[in-house]
């Protein structure tokens, strides 16, 4: 894996943000395991309830498209410090990527990233595991 690749096409991704409330562009950049990498970034919405963050958009691309294996995703925001995804992208991570190996690239620049990977940012994840645990009466 290029990390340094993904880095740049995360900050590239940003450039397509739709943010006419906040003004704070996102990009995210999905590397699946067969190696293709899909951009997302953040869509904004004035019910602001709508709007879907650039994570969940890189997701939902791939997904739509039949990718259901992520090796790693790298996130970058109009901040000058590192931007961690919000708890709803976890969550949806947590959905389609083993929490042990997934890693999360933090982007600060190109050459500037902080690692994690997802079980690092997410313990104890509720996964389909624990719906399977589940009996209903």
């Amino acid at each position: 894996m290029d990390k340094r690749a993904l880095a740049k096409e995360a900050i590239l991704a940003k450039e397509n943000a739709y943010v006419p409330y906040s003004h704070f562009r996102v990009g995210a950049a999905l590397l699946t395991k067969s190696g293709k990498i899909y951009r997302g970034c953040n869509i904004e919405n004035a019910a602001y309830t709508p709007t879907n963050c650039a994570e969940r958009t890189a997701f939902f691309k791939a997904v739509s498209e039949g990718e259901l294996e992520f090796e790693a995703i790298a996130i970058n925001g109009d901040a000058d410090d590192y931007l961690y995804p919000c708890g709803v992208c976890r969550q949806v991570m947590a959905e389609f990527c083993n929490p042990s190996d997934f890693l999360i690239l933090l982007v600060n620049n190109e050459a500037d990233w902080k690692e994690y990977t997802l079980e690092q940012l997410l313990p104890g994840a509720f996964t389909n595991a624990d719906i399977e645990k589940v009996t209903c009466r």
